[in-house]
Parts: C-alpha cells; structure tokens; sequence
C-alpha cells in the first residue's frame, strides 16, 4: 500500500531516472512516438519539471541513447578465454538479447533517429561499432591490425548490425540460428581474405587452431564439407 508520500530525489538521481524512463519506453516504441508528457507520466513528474532537468525531448532523448550506447557495447566484452568460436558465440548472445529486449531503441540508436544528423548521435552510433572492433581484434590477440583484417573485423562488425535490425522486421529467422551464421559469417570473411593475403592465413590458422570440432567454427566446416554442389566448369 503507497503512503502518498513521494521521496525527493537529488539532481543527478532524478536525472538517471528520467534517462530510465524515457529508455523504456523507447524500447517498445520509436522515440518519434513518446511525448515528454508520456514520459513525464511514467516518472511521476510534471511536464515542466522535465524541462528543468532537460532542455528538451532531443537532449533527453540524446542521453538515453548515451546510456544504451554504454550497455550494448559492454555486449562485446568476454574473458579471452577458450576457443574463439565460443566466444564469439557468447558475444552474439548478449549483442542479440540487447536487440530483442530494446527493438526500438536499438534500431533509433543505429539509424540516428529524430536526432539524425546530431553530431552527438553519430558520435555515440560510432563509438559502438568502435568498442566491438576493437574488442574483436583484443580476443584475436592483434594489437596492430593490417589492412585487410581491419576490413574483416569491421565488415562483420556492419554486418552484425545490419543483421539485427533486417531481425527486427519480423523476427522471420530463428534468433540461435541468427547467432550462430554470425560466429560462421566471421570464419568465412576471414577464410576468404586469407585466399588472397598469407598475413590472413596466418591470421586464420590461429583462430583455429584450438578450436573444437564440436565448436561453431567446427560446425561450419561440417555443414560446408556435407553440402552437395555441383561442379564448376571452365569455359
């Protein structure tokens, strides 16, 4: 039973609970949909006293998105420990349980939103992409990247995203299926880039070297080695 009496909160305390609200309800509807009366509702505020602690829907809305930024990147951070594949695995779990539980909010955090074109926003979409490139090259154990592995790593890195929010739209494909293509999509960029480079060879015989056959990456070479294709012929 509520007493009536509310407790006052501090600036900074008021401020994270409105940035929680507000994160809220974009995780079930595009931020261009929630009101700042909505969002003053569901914090037990009035309208005005939004405005004391944000300047407007933009700014505040701007720091949720701060707030998401954090968390989903924090999605690509694992103990370098075991095969890679596994990891990669456990990555695209969390990356995955992220996008299901903030549909909305994900896809206004990668697309930019009512704020698109805000330096702001594009900083925050970057700084993501930024955290799980360079969190993939940790786990690799690569500290300077060439050339093509910057392009292996931050394709996939795209793709990941591109993936998720083409997931969104539906949800037609098995999410764990999702998850896994992803893990196999990186050993087949790699795998590709090391035909044409011996860097990248290199590169992709350690990332199987220790790698179970009944791993992800042992997976994939079991699924490839039963497909049935017809032969290339030369002209």
């Amino acid at each position: 039973m509520t007493t009536g009496v509310r407790r006052r909160m501090g600036v900074e305390e008021r401020r994270q609970q409105l940035i929680a609200v507000a994160l809220e309800l974009f995780s079930h509807r595009s931020p261009d949909e929630v009101s700042i009366d909505e969002i003053a509702g569901a914090a037990g505020i009035s309208r005005p006293l939004v405005y004391h602690y944000f300047p407007g829907k933009r700014s505040l809305y701007e720091a949720a998105l701060r707030k998401a930024a954090v968390d989903l990147a924090a999605r690509f951070e694992e103990p370098r420990e075991g095969p890679l594949g596994a990891r990669l695995l456990r990555v695209m779990g969390r990356f995955f349980d992220f996008v299901d539980q903030h549909g909305p909010g994900f896809a206004a955090l990668m697309r930019g939103g009512p704020a698109v074109g805000s330096s702001a926003t594009n900083a925050l979409i970057n700084s993501v992409r930024q955290a799980a490139y360079e969190q993939i090259l940790a786990h690799l154990g690569i500290d300077e990247p060439s050339a093509r592995l910057q392009l292996v790593v931050r394709s996939w890195v795209s793709l990941a995203e591109s993936t998720a929010l083409l997931w969104l739209d539906g949800r037609r494909v098995p999410r764990a299926e999702l998850e896994l293509q992803l893990v196999h999509d990186f050993a087949a960029l790699a795998a590709v880039s090391a035909a044409y480079d011996e860097g990248m060879a290199g590169v992709l015989r350690g990332m199987l070297a220790e790698e179970p056959a009944d791993g992800p990456f042992g997976d994939l070479v079991s699924r490839l080695v039963g497909l049935k294709l017809a032969p290339v012929h030369g002209s």
